[in-house]
């Protein structure tokens, strides 16, 4: 019997993006196909608009849920620039997977930091495998764009060590029983990031 891989995920962007979420829904259906899981997040000292960060570790046996620095297999960056900010996670041939939509936080708007000039084109720039998807627009085309969360687990769905339809039901369960209709928009949602990342 082959052993489970694992994998390192860090998840990160701005509050009310759902990075929580993605990263709680991450974690449950990797459990559901036998990988244990340890997962972690900090966020900003603003509920709405402060940073948020988790991590999610994946494997047969893991004993901590901090990624160590330098070592995360995928970047999930849910806002580019703090994709940038956290770039210097992934480890050497890792990944990252990319929401092109820019979100200014209030360590910005505050004068503390400055927003980086062109946040893509740095990602790219080390020659790291990016993925970029403008999850906010797909999201709005589809009519919320409260629906980036579920592109952006789209995008990122083929390059986890279970099967993509494993976590697109996790996402369609959270709606099935009381927002049937906010179910199927999910799928639509997750399908169109899989899409895009496979374009991107």
């Amino acid at each position: 019997m082959n052993a489970l891989p694992s994998l390192n995920i860090l998840v990160c962007g701005i509050g009310g993006q759902g990075v929580m979420t993605a990263a709680e829904i991450l974690a449950q259906a990797a459990i559901d196909h036998g990988f244990d899981v340890k997962k972690t997040e900090i966020a900003g000292m603003a509920q709405r608009g402060g940073v948020v960060t988790s991590h999610v570790r994946i494997g047969p046996r893991v004993l901590s849920p901090v990624i160590a620095p330098g070592t995360a297999d995928l970047l999930a960056g849910f806002e580019v620039a703090e994709a940038l900010r956290w770039s210097d996670q992934v480890r050497p041939g890792g990944r990252i997977v990319v929401n092109t939509q820019q979100l200014v936080p209030p360590v910005v708007t505050g004068g503390l930091f400055s927003y980086p000039e062109e946040p893509l084109a740095q990602l790219r720039a080390p020659g790291v495998a990016v993925t970029a998807v403008d999850a906010a627009d797909i999201a709005a085309a589809l009519g919320d764009r409260r629906l980036s969360n579920s592109v952006m687990l789209g995008a990122m769905a083929d390059a986890l060590p279970f099967p993509a339809e494993a976590l697109e039901e996790k996402i369609v369960a959270r709606f099935q029983a009381k927002k049937p209709e906010l179910a199927a928009l999910n799928r639509q949602a997750f399908a169109a990031g899989r899409k895009a990342s496979s374009q991107g």
